[in-house]
């Protein structure tokens, strides 16, 4: 007979982007692969990374980036789990096996980044809709970690399943005039929203219409996290927008990184917060960046209000944490980059110690 559900205080218990971390989830990339050729997929992406996804469709990433970045990420389980963090780790995927729906057919991506996969409010995790076919089946890989949560008294909900059929792409998409922000791929035909669309303030949560990200489906979370939270939806100045966290990162109450390429204008809500604008990058150019900006150095994550990582080559945003009165912790992560994301997205905290607050 198999446990019954738990009834004690729950494993899982998240409400912002700050308060110590006690439990996470960090990907892994073992098998990570170029999915199938499709619109939605090429429209977050620089003309350069397009032409890469479509000459490599279908085929693994490269071995050499996948070891550097395993190395990279066990790294970060060493220094969280240093740092008395729990670590959990999903099942790698077998991502060439095809799968599909009525109508479409595709393969996976990876399981490295359960950021976009996953949000926590409180002792709620959430699976996202997500509106790639190459995701469908992206929470597989951490099906066992939820079915342990729940079973220890979380509370486990998913967002509508969607059905992507070709009705949910504009398929006449293209990007706006002289490279200025296009309208988004996906139409409202159903809803769905990654997870990365979305930053935590206790009871204000901040989120952000992109790629892959439709307002139908921002729409569905409000309903289902009800009056307790008020959902606010900003606005960037991001020719390409697919997830926040690269654009907009409250790091504690009061304190706000932002892009200042994304954000000429701090949103209202936040007048009276120190504002720090991230340091430019200074990936080199000849690093490979598959699917994102050197905008990702600003995607880092707290352990607590003090403790940052960072990357550890980017010494301009250690020198800017430091001047901000804050403790970053160097890791190596560049190789990771390559693949989308950075310490923010390469994790979810699961438990963190603290309790649904107001920040404004």
């Amino acid at each position: 007979m198999s446990d019954p559900v738990a009834t004690t205080v729950s494993p899982v218990n998240s409400h912002n982007e700050w308060d110590p971390l006690e439990e996470v989830i960090v990907g892994v990339v073992e098998g990570a692969a170029f999915p199938p050729r499709h619109l939605s997929v090429e429209a977050p992406l620089d003309q350069q990374q397009r032409q890469v996804f479509r000459d490599r469709a279908g085929t693994p990433f490269p071995p050499e980036r996948v070891v550097a970045a395993k190395k990279e990420l066990d790294e970060l389980c060493a220094i969280l789990e240093a740092e008395g963090v729990r670590v959990r780790r999903p099942v790698p995927q077998d991502q060439s096996r095809e799968y599909g729906g009525p109508g479409w057919k595709s393969t996976g991506l990876y399981d490295a980044m359960p950021r976009d996969v996953l949000i926590v409010f409180g002792d709620e995790i959430l699976e996202s809709p997500m509106a790639w076919r190459s995701r469908y089946f992206a929470t597989s890989a951490y099906r066992p970690l939820l079915k342990e949560y729940l079973r220890g008294g979380a509370r486990w909900e998913a967002g509508p399943k969607p059905e992507l059929p070709d009705e949910l792409y504009d398929l006449d998409w293209s990007d706006g005039p002289e490279g200025g922000p296009g309208h988004s791929v996906i139409t409202e035909f159903e809803p769905v929203f990654d997870a990365a669309d979305f930053i935590r303030c206790g009871r204000d949560i901040f989120a952000q219409l992109s790629n892959v990200t439709n307002d139908i489906g921002i729409e569905w979370l409000r309903r289902h996290l009800g009056d307790e939270y008020r959902v606010h939806v900003l606005q960037f100045d991001d020719p390409h927008p697919m997830h926040i966290d690269a654009t907009l990162m409250p790091l504690a109450p009061g304190k706000l990184l932002i892009n200042p390429e994304r954000v000429p204008r701090v949103p209202a809500i936040f007048k009276g917060w120190d504002v720090l604008h991230a340091p430019k990058p200074i990936i080199p150019d000849e690093h490979p960046l598959y699917m994102t900006s050197k905008w990702i150095n600003m995607n880092v994550l707290m352990i607590d209000e003090q403790r940052v990582l960072v990357e550890r080559q980017d010494e301009p945003m250690i020198a800017a944490m430091r001047k901000w009165g804050l403790t970053p912790i160097p890791c190596n992560f560049r190789n990771f980059n390559s693949f989308g994301g950075s310490f923010h997205c390469a994790t979810v905290d699961v438990r963190r110690r603290g309790t649904l607050e107001s920040y404004f």
